[in-house]
């Protein structure tokens, strides 16, 4: 899938980002994170056009959005749940909140349901280990997770 990015609108927005930064190759986290909130995930074609860009190699760039679970390498659906498996969520009930996750949304982690209103993700620690077991639903945290919590969160975003 190519996602052709560089409009003007798209490319002057790039430049306002890049301008807060003395050394342009600085402004690569917000660069990604911009480009995908516009275009849902950072496609292979994105990371080589944000390297030419901010003159960065583009194996630099993948590295970065391969490394880190908040950039996505496929589009993700509207309600991305993105569910911590460590330590302190496992013990105290993120194993039944992926499964319960998984059954009500017949999908495995990696996977968005045929929709496109639901993907689900695991990841590693997000540091909220006192409200565990939790996850991220997009960008905000939800904690001390049980089935009916999660009942009412595929509810509300159905």
């Amino acid at each position: 899938m190519e996602v052709i990015i560089f409009t003007e609108d798209f490319l002057l927005e790039l430049y306002k980002i890049a301008s807060r930064y003395e050394d342009r190759k600085a402004a690569l986290l917000p660069v990604l994170h911009y480009v995908q909130e516009k275009e849902g995930m950072i496609s292979l074609e994105a990371e080589k056009d944000i390297g030419e860009f901010l003159d960065i190699p583009v194996v630099h760039v993948h590295d970065v959005v391969s490394f880190y679970h908040l950039f996505h390498q496929t589009k993700k659906g509207k309600c991305h749940f993105s569910v911590c498996q460590t330590t302190s969520c496992a013990l105290l009930g993120g194993e039944d909140i992926i499964e319960h996750l998984q059954k009500r949304l017949n999908i495995k982690p990696g996977e968005t349901t045929p929709d496109g209103k639901f993907s689900l993700t695991l990841v590693e620690c997000l540091g909220a280990c006192e409200i565990a077991p939790m996850m991220q639903c997009n960008k905000e945290y939800k904690g001390l997770l049980n089935k009916k919590k999660i009942d009412e969160l595929i509810d509300q975003n159905r």
